[in-house]
């Protein structure tokens, strides 16, 4: 347990700092190792090493945390006489989010084995495993019960409950996870003609592309919502929605947040490592079974072999599916 560690004796308590520098969807997976750091330090002083817009995704998880606003594979500027009591590696398998984290001398660090290009004795990375369960593996190594299934969170206030209404969010990091246009807008088109009400939402870089989405499909005034939203009122859109298409992006984890049901288009990747460990009855995860480079500049072939139809197909079975019983009730207010 991270008790067994001790801490500072005096006025400051142990101090246990975690790293997990990435986007929305790699939050999410590190939610459920988070909650079990928490709950088994529950007076400990807890830092996370992040962007700072963390901070809502914190807030709207129910979690008690501070973050350090760090670069990906920085040293976080930890800016302490004292060193953490523990610092817990959450942010990758390569050896230089390890080195950073060493950089800060912590008296105790957990972290996955890199013991030629940093020196440093651990476990062995597990291949093939959900990213919820590699982070909750790493603790449970050292002791510490986590369940990589613990990914629901609370709903956040003010959400407005919404069941006619389908989120479509055409968008992703890379454009190997980028479903074409056309394909999102027939899509969007076919649920916006069956009676539902379709957003199209993104960030301000994926305007464009929301907005095309939008023009062929024929959407009305309004439905365009990328750009608009910040964290917090995305994640009231999806909370309250009655359907999600996406593709393999970070939106997709609120969706399984929230267990608001889901289409998921993967393509390099599979579900298996990226996809709900909960409510699947509630999510559709379509992919064609190749592997490729999530970070490649062309878009996936298996993700370009899915069909609308297929897609479509999906949406009706997933809006068909029983509602999953809500775990949490309202959030904290934000």
């Amino acid at each position: 347990m991270v008790g067994s560690v001790g801490g500072r004796t005096g006025g400051h308590g142990p101090v246990l700092l975690a790293l997990r520098a990435l986007g929305l969807g790699d939050f999410a997976t590190a939610v459920p190792a988070l909650r079990a750091l928490e709950r088994s330090a529950p007076s400990w002083r807890r830092v996370l090493a992040g962007p700072p817009w963390y901070r809502d995704l914190l807030a709207l998880a129910g979690l008690s945390w501070e973050v350090l606003p760090t670069e990906p594979l920085a040293v976080p500027g930890w800016g302490s006489a004292s060193p953490p009591d523990l610092a817990v590696n959450l942010h990758g398998r390569g050896p230089e989010s390890t080195a950073a984290l060493a950089a800060l001398s912590p008296r105790v660090m957990w972290a996955f084995g890199h013991r030629t290009a940093v020196g440093r004795e651990g476990p062995d990375w597990p291949p093939g495993v959900h990213d919820a369960e590699v982070w909750c593996r790493l603790l449970r190594e050292h002791g510490t019960v986590a369940d990589p299934t613990d990914l629901r969170w609370p709903r956040p206030v003010r959400t407005t409950r919404l069941p006619d209404t389908v989120i479509v969010h055409p968008g992703a990091a890379a454009p190997s996870r980028r479903w074409p246009v056309e394909r999102f807008a027939r899509v969007a088109r076919h649920l916006a003609g069956s009676g539902l009400r379709v957003l199209v939402t993104g960030s301000r870089q994926e305007l464009s592309r929301a907005e095309a989405v939008a023009v062929e499909a024929g959407l009305g005034p309004g439905s365009v919502l990328a750009g608009r939203t910040g964290l917090v009122e995305l994640a009231r859109l999806v909370a309250g929605a009655g359907l999600l298409v996406c593709g393999d992006t970070g939106v997709g984890h609120l969706a399984t947040a929230y267990s608001t049901p889901s289409v998921r288009l993967f393509g390099p990747v599979s579900p298996e490592l990226w996809g709900p460990l909960v409510d699947r009855d509630s999510h559709r995860c379509l992919w064609a079974g190749r592997r490729g480079d999530p970070h490649s500049e062309h878009l996936d072939p298996g993700l370009e072999s899915i069909g609308v139809e297929e897609v479509l197909a999906a949406c009706a079975a997933a809006l068909d599916a029983p509602a999953p019983s809500p775990v949490y009730g309202e959030g904290p207010g934000r």
